[in-house]
């Protein structure tokens, strides 16, 4: 037998073979059986552990672990991530430091080993008063002694030029912030992201498609939003829907990828065991209406993490978010709906500081919070970008978020951009990650955010729901000219309030849109 009659023999068979498997898939895609309802809870019948130490293992595959902690009557426990190998061997700070390190005396934030900003990184922090401090001192080595031997042989170095005394502003002084809402005005959001991507160019390795966009909302038989259901979001072809679950108006952004390919998508709403599917067409509508029979919705829950770049550039914003605390958890504790609160937080440098990411699980005891923020210091820090990434991955997927019938939020408060040439994880799937998790994030702008920050910052809001809020000043491009209303940011038509003012404004957001029995 000639030798290509075996070889078109076994192409024939592998062409069968898939012909054979394009019709299981239409099969399977056109076929009502059953899907998964919502993704995976875990599996244990109590909360979570606290997290006491850990080492970050990679990102979360497949469909996100639906919150499922019960309660927040706890006292708040802290826990500690330091993924660095290097670290060990580098010299003698441990792998994970001690607590101490973050929560630790007032003026002591500059003083661990490591955490002392590199020349690189000083340009960032150059408002803050600490690293001021420590710039005052030349660290350079004296030039020699004239007549010293090797003298002809170094230049000196000028001597710098005198600098004027920084503004002391008033440590009472209020903090004014702007606000956008990227889903409210869709068009100026996909404008911006258009003379962004043309200005960043390569410094944009990836990112998450959001043009088209689709808006879902689910009510139950009486009209009310249904809260907290979960979405899942099947093309035909692709492995992994897109996962989302419903915020406190039962709303829903659905944002198609780029990898999911065809014209019509099966959307699956569930929630308490009971689910329906809607279809949606490409290019025909961006709103779709879904309807559970519901059941009495319960009390207000909301939990509220706090995510905070603690570098050493973040001093002055640490201070401020301290001093704003109290007033904020006190104007949220009045809301008319009186929510059931558990605070978190979740503080983060950079590798080859002392630290990752620290923080403390969600407690009920806002006072025990505070007391944990009220230690909180800002130090470390070198080049620019930080440990953004790490820390959403953290926040997102270890602290103990409650199950169904609960409102999150989480306030990302930052002044730089995550990492984003290194390995995994990578922020565009810790966004995706928070949406599957029905995790609303609102990004704060503290001073000093560059173009890159500002289009992680909204990527992250708009995805999740959320909204972009920036520190504004008199002078924009002086943050020591003290509260105003401009800013450096793209930003068009937007509102101006004192910073508590907003945090109170969007968590009474979140919350007036809970639904109550007539």
């Amino acid at each position: 037998m000639p030798v290509h009659r075996p070889l078109a023999l076994l192409a024939g068979l592998f062409c069968a073979s898939l012909w054979l498997a394009d019709v299981s898939l239409a099969r399977d895609w056109l076929s009502p059986s059953p899907l998964p309802a919502q993704p995976p809870a875990p599996s244990a019948a109590q909360d979570p552990p606290a997290w006491a130490g850990m080492v970050w293992q990679g990102p979360a595959r497949g469909a996100p672990a639906a919150p499922a902690a019960r309660h927040c009557r706890r006292a708040p426990a802290p826990f500690v991530i330091d993924a660095q190998p290097e670290a060990q061997a580098a010299g003698p700070r441990e792998r994970i430091a001690p607590l101490a390190a973050l929560f630790a005396p007032r003026g002591a934030g500059l003083t661990e080993a490591g955490d002392a900003p590199s020349p690189a990184g000083r340009a960032k922090a150059e408002a803050s008063p600490a690293v001021r401090a420590a710039d005052a001192a030349d660290p350079s080595p004296a030039p020699p002694a004239p007549g010293a031997a090797g003298a002809a042989l170094l230049p000196r170095r000028p001597a710098p030029a005198p600098q004027p005394a920084p503004i002391q502003r008033p440590a009472d002084e209020a903090v004014t912030a702007g606000l956008v809402d990227d889903n409210a005005d869709f068009g100026e959001y996909l404008a911006f992201r258009q003379r962004r991507t043309l200005d960043l160019g390569q410094r944009l390795p990836r990112t998450l498609a959001v043009a088209e966009r689709v808006r879902l909302e689910v009510r139950d038989a009486r009209g009310l939003a249904v809260p907290d259901a979960a979405v899942a979001v099947y093309a035909a072809g692709r492995a992994q829907p897109l996962w989302a679950r419903t915020d406190a108006a039962g709303r829903a952004w659905l944002m198609p990828q780029a990898d999911m390919a065809g014209s019509v998508f099966e959307v699956q709403v569930s929630k308490g065991g009971e689910s329906t599917r809607v279809l949606w067409q490409r290019g025909q509508k961006d709103a779709l209406q879904a309807q559970l029979s519901g059941a009495a919705p319960p009390p207000a829950r909301l939990d509220v993490a706090f995510l905070i770049d603690a570098t050493g550039s973040m001093g002055d914003e640490i201070d401020k978010l301290k001093r704003s605390m109290r007033s904020i958890a006190d104007e949220v504790a009045r809301l008319p709906s009186r929510p059931d609160l558990c605070w978190a937080l979740v503080a983060y440098r950079d590798r080859g500081d002392a630290f990752l990411v620290r923080g403390t699980d969600f407690s009920h005891d806002l006072a025990a919070f505070q007391a944990e923020l009220a230690q909180l210091q800002a130090g470390g820090g070198g080049d620019y970008p930080e440990a953004l990434s790490e820390a959403l991955h953290t926040a997102v997927h270890r602290l103990s978020w409650r199950g169904e019938g609960t409102a999150r939020l989480l306030l990302l408060v930052a002044d730089a951009p995550p990492q984003l040439q290194r390995g995994a994880p990578h922020f565009d799937d810790e966004v995706r990650a928070a949406a599957g998790r029905g995790i609303k994030l609102h990004a704060v702008g503290a001073s000093g955010l560059d173009a890159l920050g500002e289009y992680c910052f909204r990527l992250a809001a708009q995805f999740t729901g959320g909204r972009f809020v920036f520190l504004t000043y008199a002078d924009a491009a002086r943050p020591a000219s003290g509260p105003g209303r401009e800013t450096v940011h793209d930003v068009r038509n937007y509102s101006v309030q004192t910073l508590d003012q907003l945090v109170v404004r969007l968590v009474a957001d979140e919350l007036a849109a809970w639904p109550v029995l007539p």
